[in-house]
């Protein structure tokens, strides 16, 4: 497994400390098993049809409640009234963020911001358990992100089968060339979901250059979803040109005053104000 950007260490330690190990909690959580096909009828299907019928111009719209880079959010913004907003001005999916102790979240935000908006969400939470898999599940979400550079390949290939066995889709975060290598092999159409987070783990910088010319290292069938960074409908057109579906945006819109119209400018179409709305 590729070095653990230290950030991501501290997270995970701190998570390891707040949820339980993985003995005894779901069945067959340990098998290995070939890669497992999502249901029909799993909640993850609604998350990639959401992408697929907007592809080119699906936006994931993000909620989270602070992080290490902006800091504790909470009381800024109300993140239930803002998911519904998200979806009157034309968001594709939502996007929570869990983690409690460096961003604020919880699977109670999610399971309020699913409830009060009605898209499909993804989960974002750092996995070291299987349990979390299940507690986004019983959450209502239908997707949930795995880091690529949290584990060696057959662990991700077994909480992907797992997750898919709870009816969620897995979004595969990459980073770098060692993720890259993750997700080859003579099963690499098994995945769905994949991404790039344009944000570099260890610096924190931005180069969204950068993920456009690594995007066709991404397994060819799945959808692709750049991540972080993203601040303009420029941006947007980039990545889209450059080959992604889908665009999860966060800060821009977790941080303007008007998240409508923010949605609006980074889709090109009127606004839908949350304030007048």
């Amino acid at each position: 497994m590729s070095e653990v950007p230290d950030i991501l260490r501290r997270i995970c330690d701190q998570r390891r400390r707040r949820v339980p190990g993985n003995a005894g909690i779901l069945p067959g959580s340990g098998r290995a098993d070939p890669p497992a096909a999502l249901a029909s009828d799993a909640p993850g299907r609604r998350f990639l049809d959401a992408i697929s019928k907007r592809r080119g111009s699906a936006v994931i719209a993000e909620i989270k409640m602070g992080s290490p880079k902006l800091g504790d959010l909470r009381g800024r913004f109300d993140p239930v009234a803002r998911a519904a907003t998200y979806r009157s001005a034309g968001a594709a999916c939502l996007s929570v963020v869990v983690e409690p102790d460096h961003f604020y979240g919880s699977y109670e935000l999610l399971a309020d911001c699913v409830a009060a908006s009605g898209l499909p969400a993804v989960a974002k939470d750092f996995v070291v358990s299987d349990a979390q898999l299940a507690w986004a599940r019983d959450a209502g979400a239908s997707a949930v992100l795995l880091i690529a550079a949290l584990y060696d390949p057959p662990e991700l290939r077994r909480l992907a089968r797992l997750a898919r066995d709870l009816g969620l889709v897995p979004l595969i975060e990459t980073h770098d060339d060692a993720d890259f290598e993750k997700l080859r092999g003579a099963d690499s159409l098994e995945w769905e979901l994949v991404g790039i987070n344009n944000r570099d783990l260890r610096t924190f910088e931005v180069d969204l250059e950068r993920s456009a010319e690594r995007v066709g290292r991404l397994p060819a069938p799945a959808l692709k979803v750049a991540e972080s960074g993203i601040h303009s409908g420029a941006d947007v057109a980039r990545l889209r040109q450059a080959g992604f579906d889908a665009f999860l945006i966060g800060e821009r819109l977790v941080l303007s005053g008007d998240p409508g119209a923010a949605l609006a400018e980074l889709l090109g179409e009127p606004a839908i104000s949350e304030v007048t709305r």
